[in-house]
């Protein structure tokens, strides 16, 4: 069983609303269609105009399904969340006439859906690009409690386990922060615990990676890893979380058991990590792609993760599929 077969019983379960608003793109429309139809969300919202329904309404049918097409620029709810998105950034400068024009961005409109309880999450991205997706959702949704900075994290749905048994990796940030700080990896860790937690289930076990393995090299990007290893064990210990962190460990000590026995015999990991916290955005996005067209895994991401509200972006080469994937994964971590 694939990882996203084992998501869409517990995303049937949940009963979510999600808000899809790139509805001017027809796999987005056939997109609505499929989950709808699965029953991945107990109801999908798409937002598109008359004129852009028009244009799929006989290639896809929504008669019989719960979905709604939304006319984002005449809907009743666009005054309300003009209101909020005013309220939210009128520290920013914004002012009344700039959020009446914002709120016409359909990226705007469904974030702020989702930050008003409209929506419980948000899928979009197939023709907005990352840096719009990032941007909207971190300025209306915000950050969890607790947490400073957004990240992301791709899911690595493996051909074959790794040597210390794991089917399913996660990485991050391979999406969003270009260098973070000891302390951002500090956020970015306890975010894909939580994302692990929401997903994969059961205890999550981090790996903080660099091109040393417990002092065996001295660098300053070496430090970093040391001391954001430190610090995410602590905050870890404060919040609870059922996960095991160790570090500073080579990729080959994270997930081998003969070599984490003879180049970190004490690691609580054993060689059996399920997440793997990259020292920078060049190291996790080579290493996911690497990963994807080297050893045959599936990469579902970037999944967006440190939100207040599970907004999730796409490739813009996706399929329809591809849409429909992300969105089992957005209800899913709505249910936490």
């Amino acid at each position: 069983m694939s990882f996203l077969d084992t998501l869409i019983p517990k995303a049937r379960a949940a009963a979510r609303t999600l808000v899809l608003p790139e509805g001017h793109d027809p796999r987005v429309m056939e997109a609505a269609a499929k989950i709808a139809k699965q029953g991945i969300a107990a109801r999908v919202i798409v937002l598109a105009t008359p004129a852009e329904r028009a244009k799929t309404r006989d290639q896809v049918s929504f008669e019989g399904l719960p979905v709604q097409v939304l006319d984002y620029l005449n809907a009743p709810e666009r005054e309300r969340l003009m209101l909020k998105l005013l309220e939210l950034r009128r520290a920013k400068g914004m002012t009344p006439e700039q959020a009446r024009d914002t709120i016409q961005n359909r990226l705007y409109f469904g974030n702020m859906m989702v930050r008003e309880g409209l929506a419980d999450g948000m899928v979009a991205g197939s023709i907005a690009s990352t840096p719009d997706m990032v941007r909207t959702a971190f300025q209306c949704v915000g950050t969890a409690p607790g947490i400073k900075f957004g990240s992301s994290c791709f899911i690595m749905d493996l051909a074959r386990p790794t040597p210390g048994g794991q089917g399913v990796l996660l990485y991050a940030d391979s999406g969003v922060n270009p260098n973070p700080t000891a302390e951002q990896l500090v956020d970015i860790t306890v975010a894909t615990i939580r994302t692990c937690q929401a997903l994969v289930g059961g205890q999550a076990r981090v790996a903080m990676l660099s091109f040393s393995t417990r002092g065996s090299a001295k660098h300053d990007l070496v430090d970093k890893m040391v001391r954001a290893t430190d610090l995410a064990k602590k905050r870890v210990a404060e919040l609870g979380l059922d996960a095991l962190v160790d570090g500073e460990l080579q990729a080959d000590a994270a997930i081998v058991p003969a070599v984490a026995a003879s180049k970190c015999a004490d690691s609580p990991l054993k060689g059996a990590a399920n997440i793997l916290i990259f020292p920078d955005l060049q190291a996790g996005n080579i290493s996911y792609k690497l990963t994807e067209r080297l050893a045959g895994a599936t990469a579902y991401g970037p999944i967006m993760q440190g939100l207040a509200k599970p907004v999730n972006d796409l490739s813009r080469g996706c399929s329809a599929d591809d849409i429909v994937g992300v969105a089992a994964i957005t209800v899913c971590q709505a249910i936490g």
